[in-house]
């Protein structure tokens, strides 16, 4: 499946993903991701902290991973298979470009993530639903309303 401008949109406006994989004994995990990108149309995903997504993975390729902007309230749901790139492997150093650019070199990782995306599916806010004349706007100002943030802030 190709990742159209919008999913890559919300990829790159979320601050964390969310990556659910599944260990052998159908024991689900969801563990929050902070480094990731768009790369070709697979997602990457730096292994900073991350022994049971790599171990499960290993078992059980199939994950879902989401996005949300938290201040628009949108995102997206994607299925797909994921596969562990270690050091070793040929197509390390060139994944692990874009990752080493997020981190500054501050977070160590000697593996990626590389998840083939099969199904996807929008994340909306439950305000856009109930209320279609909600505007993005008006779901920016609620968010920050909620969340307590000042914009001011540096």
């Amino acid at each position: 499946m190709k990742l159209t401008t919008d999913i890559k949109k919300y990829i790159n406006q979320s601050v964390l993903c969310w990556l659910s994989t599944v260990s052998d004994d159908g024991m689900p995990n969801v563990s929050p991701k902070e480094i990731f990108a768009c790369h070709n149309e697979s997602i990457i995903i730096a292994n900073i902290a991350s022994p049971n997504t790599v171990k499960n993975i290993q078992s059980n390729h199939k994950v879902c991973i989401s996005f949300v902007d938290v201040l628009v309230q949108k995102g997206y749901q994607l299925k797909g298979t994921a596969q562990v790139i270690k050091e070793l492997d040929p197509e390390f150093e060139e994944l692990k470009m874009p990752l080493l650019e997020m981190t500054a070199g501050l977070f160590p990782f000697n593996s990626i993530t590389v998840i083939t995306v099969e199904q996807s599916k929008p994340i909306l806010a439950p305000r856009y639903l109930l209320y279609p004349d909600t505007k993005e706007q008006d779901q920016i100002k609620s968010a920050i309303k909620a969340y307590g943030l000042n914009r001011n802030r540096s």
